[in-house]
């Protein structure tokens, strides 16, 4: 089987990013530059990003991102672009934003610089927009046609964002090792479209070393505003390791649960790594792990703030039909529940997540 690992064409992270966007933009030869952007950063940094257009000659239009990133957002923001005459996207703010950024320049063809100004989610890397209903549940993966030309980490405004929001990259980064070695074990075919490298597997573990090492510490510095080393490590943990991890390493078990806790109304404010975390302990107990791993997972999870229990997922009712609903979504044609190395059962789930809200307590 061939062997695939992909990721972005450059990853950058640092200090003061956010007005240097139009130098960046310079160097991949773009001449007019289309922004999808998150409203709070649309009003706190509208003019730095501005600025560093106009200094490089650049023209941007700017557009905030409301609502979901759904096929009829995207498919409205295509017909907006058919107006104009960009060279580059910009996708500025969130995973929503970001994942609408990286679907409107694969439909338009175009360059996409992607700017994630929170460590929420790992989608910022990966060539791959996660799409959901214009109410808010999953859609589908869309697969792109590459991944993005440019990723930009500020650590100056993502160490500002809400402590949670890092959390919660946490607990999404937190499934990468788990999902890889599943699909390792299984001969899974990945996002990259092969089976995962020796290359993606390392980037795997060390996304979980450097979470179970730096995580606790970096959330403390967050808390108080502290840009640190911890914060550092954390912010690439979230977005590059398991950005390039999870896409070359493969989804598993954990991801196609989180698929279906999204059905349930229980969840509807709980975060995608939120979700994901609480959901990777239910792998490890699909796997049979060994109780050490399984209570190590769980004592991360606590630690940092994550949901190891259905209450702290919102789930406050114990009607099981509404589990078995998730248990059965997880384990749908399409799922990567597919990719685990023994074949799963919804009964198997079901019993896994309760199980799982036991140990949590």
């Amino acid at each position: 089987m061939t062997q695939i690992i992909c990721s972005p064409s450059k990853y950058i992270q640092g200090h003061g990013e956010i007005r240097k966007l139009g130098d960046y933009c310079l160097q991949l030869g773009a001449k007019r530059a289309f922004a999808i952007v998150d409203p709070y950063i649309f009003s706190m940094y509208k003019k730095d990003i501005l600025h560093s257009f106009e200094m490089n000659d650049i023209p941007l239009m700017m557009r905030e991102f409301k609502g979901e990133c759904s096929r009829n957002q995207v498919d409205e923001i295509v017909l907006e672009l058919g107006l104009k005459d960009a060279e580059v996207i910009l996708g500025i703010g969130g995973g929503k934003t970001l994942d609408t950024a990286k679907a409107v320049s694969h439909m338009a063809d175009l360059q996409v610089v992607i700017v994630p100004t929170v460590a929420s989610t790992d989608a910022p890397c990966s060539a791959i927009s996660v799409l959901y209903t214009d109410e808010g549940d999953f859609d589908c993966y869309l697969p792109l046609k590459r991944n993005p030309d440019m990723v930009i980490a500020d650590i100056d405004i993502i160490a500002k964002a809400p402590a949670r929001l890092l959390v919660a990259g946490m607990g999404d980064a937190l499934s990468t090792y788990y999902e890889a070695r599943a699909c390792r074990q299984s001969g899974a075919v990945t996002h990259a479209g092969g089976t995962g490298t020796i290359a993606a597997f390392s980037l795997a573990r060390a996304c979980l070393d450097t979470l179970l090492a730096e995580g606790e510490s970096a959330l403390m510095d967050v808390k108080q505003g502290i840009s640190s080393s911890a914060v550092e490590h954390i912010v690439e943990a979230n977005i590059y390791l398991s950005g390039v991890g999870f896409e070359s390493g493969g989804l598993a078990a954990a991801h196609a649960i989180h698929n279906g806790l999204t059905l349930h109304e229980g969840c509807r404010n709980v975060l995608h790594g939120e979700k994901v975390a609480f959901a990777t302990i239910v792998q490890l107990v699909l796997e049979k792990a060994s109780e050490d791993e399984i209570a190590q997972a769980i004592a991360f999870c606590k630690k940092v703030g994550l949901p190891v229990t259905l209450k702290e997922l919102g789930i406050t009712s114990s009607e099981i039909n509404k589990l078995m609903m998730v248990a059965e979504a997880s384990c749908s044609q399409d799922s990567p529940m597919k990719n685990m190395p023994f074949e799963v059962q919804s009964v198997d789930v079901l019993e896994a997540i309760l199980a799982t809200d036991k140990r949590g307590y």
